[in-house]
């Protein structure tokens, strides 16, 4: 559905995109990671016929956006981080002159306003002019508008943006619906929105595509060694010993000591060795309690921060 091959974006001695390329295929939500500067805005705006590219080309279901822009375009639909209202217009007014724009035929009008309305869930505030609108809702408004004309594609950037904790979910629970009948890309900055609402995640650092792959898979890929935490009741030298002394475990360290004659323990195994079994039938020959055995799993934070180099990130 959406196809960028080597795209490359100059601005005068400075490169913002460096032969990026990559595909999202029909029914998609695609999540577009990057720290501020490496290329997301540039990429998006190039996809939807804004910027003309240096280098390289865009296709929107098999359409050239550069050789036939408006084509491509027709088969978009944008939301912009700021979405484009006119805040003295009605909900139906500016819904209307989107229909305009779009060249929805006056008869169809109505009824497509109808559509969109409901599936934004704006169907309450359309005869609310917009500059009386909370940010919620406004940003609803901005999804309206990208839906007319029910384009196969819609680019999403930053979308829940300013929203409370409730709004971003009634938006998060909204890109999900549109999901099942469109392709969607989805730039944030809300890294467990993403890893709640896509399939898939781009991410590009300085420019470059540095991995794509699902949010689970990138987790696992970069955490190249099998890491437990444990909480187990009995002597700390014995457990710490006799866990070390377990085929295949690399680190076993003491984090805490606890009443109760408990002990938390970090365990760190061998690349694609699983020890949990061991571990449990050492504790049960020696009657020491398992109090708690969890993996210790990167979520998709610890993955961007890893993957693009960027400081911060906690494991």
């Amino acid at each position: 559905m959406i196809e960028v091959k080597n795209l490359t974006k100059r601005y005068g001695q400075h490169v913002a995109l460096d032969n990026v390329s990559f595909a999202v295929q029909k029914g998609e939500i695609v999540g577009f990671l990057g720290p501020n500067g490496a290329g997301k805005s540039t990429t998006m705006n190039i996809i939807t016929g804004y910027l003309s590219a240096t280098e390289g080309e865009a296709y929107i279901d098999g359409v050239n956006v550069l050789e036939n822009p408006m084509a491509a375009k027709q088969k978009v639909g944008y939301l912009p981080e700021m979405p484009p209202l006119y805040s003295d217009m009605t909900v139906d007014e500016y819904l209307r002159f989107v229909c305009d724009i779009k060249k929805i035929p006056a008869a169809k009008q109505k009824e497509t306003i109808a559509q969109v309305a409901k599936l934004a869930r704006i169907a309450d505030v359309q005869k609310r002019l917009i500059k009386n609108l909370s940010k919620g809702y406004k940003q609803r408004v901005g999804l309206a508008q990208a839906l007319i004309g029910n384009p196969p594609v819609l680019i999403l950037d930053e979308p829940t943006v300013g929203l409370d904790p409730k709004q971003i979910i009634e938006v998060r629970d909204l890109v999900k619906n549109l999901g099942k009948n469109h392709t969607v890309i989805l730039s944030s900055h809300i890294l467990q929105e993403v890893q709640a609402v896509c399939d898939r995640v781009i991410i590009i650092s300085h420019g470059h595509i540095v991995a794509t792959d699902t949010p689970e898979a990138l987790s696992q890929h970069i955490l190249q060694v099998n890491k437990l935490d444990l909480r187990i009741k009995g002597p700390k030298n014995d457990i710490l010993s006799g866990i070390k002394a377990i085929p295949g475990v690399e680190t076993a360290e003491i984090l805490r000591i606890r009443e109760e004659d408990s002990i938390d323990l970090n365990v760190e195994s061998e690349e694609n060795v699983d020890v949990r079994e061991a571990i449990f039938e050492f504790c049960r020959e020696h009657d020491y309690p398992i109090l708690m055995m969890k993996t210790m799993e990167m979520n998709l934070e610890d993955v961007f921060l890893q993957i693009t180099g960027e400081k911060g990130g906690k494991r």
